[in-house]
């Protein structure tokens, strides 16, 4: 079973129903699974989660350069608050509006060696970038028989509905990376992996697209350990085990589950949830145990289902 949260028209639905379904379920207090003991913690948000793992990349990697629309100035998100002042004007800097540019930067760029951390500033602009990302940046250690590469190449980019958004600033185009080999795709559910993961993206042998959901840069809110981490690219997270149904979903989806979950256990059905975490390679094995467990699969995600990226999970798990 296949299911997609639908865009409304922001007409249609108050802000006050947005404001409950996106702060009342997303359980900040619980433990994660298997989180290991990094010691001091600071309370931050998802936006500034991301800021603090591209303020520990580019401390430890002199290398590393950050760069995008309005990206000097902070970010229309505040990601990059404060990281000009701190590593200057050379490292961290604006560019023109053009995310075909952005993108060929980033591949250029890492090709000769260094670490390229690129902002398009909304996931809904990052198709007139596309040809850099599928026919360049995805193929360009192919193309050479692994005699060269840009691995060194991370692009972030907000995705996903807030409510108010419309058609150009809310979409989720996990879906359209993931069909390309080449590419690691990733989506964090909170501040805590978000560190961990942006981490390892940046410093990853391959090109990652992060796409990161733009609801949650405000409304979740962790304890992050201050320390520097990184939490395993491909590899999906258990966040709570059950016996009758496996629901694996990635992003801000997961508040919806963890909430249908809790709903769920009060009517004696006990559900395993699951965070894909990286969307392309994606931890089928673990999934596959799971509903060889449960015997039950139910998949749900922002985006349209059609061609949509649970499709991909339900053929597999069906196919296994």
């Amino acid at each position: 079973l296949e299911s997609s949260h639908h865009h409304h028209d922001s007409s249609s639905s108050s802000s006050e129903d947005l404001t409950h379904l996106y702060t009342s379920a997303y359980h900040p207090s619980a433990p994660e699974p298997n989180y290991p003991h990094l010691g001091p913690t600071s309370k931050l948000n998802l936006f500034t989660a991301i800021n603090a793992a591209m303020r520990t990349a580019m401390d430890t990697d002199p290398t590393a350069i950050l760069f995008g629309e309005d990206v000097g100035f902070g970010g229309v998100f505040r990601c990059s608050q404060g990281l000009r002042e701190e590593f200057g004007e050379e490292r961290v800097f604006n560019t023109p509006l053009s995310e075909n540019g952005i993108a060929g930067m980033a591949i250029g760029y890492a090709s000769a060696g260094g670490t390229a951390i690129g902002e398009i500033q909304f996931g809904d602009y990052i198709f007139p970038a596309f040809d850099q990302i599928v026919n360049e940046m995805a193929k360009f250690r192919f193309r050479s028989g692994n005699q060269w590469n840009c691995g060194g190449v991370t692009l972030r980019a907000p995705c996903g509905a807030v409510g108010h958004g419309g058609l150009y600033h809310s979409q989720s185009p996990e879906a359209y990376l993931a069909h390309t080999p080449g590419l690691v795709v990733v989506m964090p559910r909170g501040p805590r992996c978000a560190k961990g993961l942006l981490l390892s993206s940046i410093r990853s042998k391959d090109p990652v697209v992060f796409l990161e959901p733009k609801i949650l840069y405000r409304s979740a809110v962790e304890e992050v350990p201050d320390a520097d981490y990184e939490i395993p690219l491909g590899k999906a997270e258990i966040l709570r085990e059950g016996t009758d149904v496996t629901i694996v979903g990635w992003g801000a989806q997961l508040r919806t589950l963890q909430t249908a979950a809790d709903r769920a256990a009060k009517e004696g059905v006990s559900c395993e949830v699951i965070d894909l975490r990286t969307i392309l390679p994606w931890d089928s094995d673990a999934i596959v145990r799971s509903v060889r467990k449960t015997g039950k699969l139910i998949v749900s995600h922002e985006a349209p289902i059609t061609c949509g990226f649970g499709a991909e999970v339900v053929a597999t798990l069906q196919r296994e």
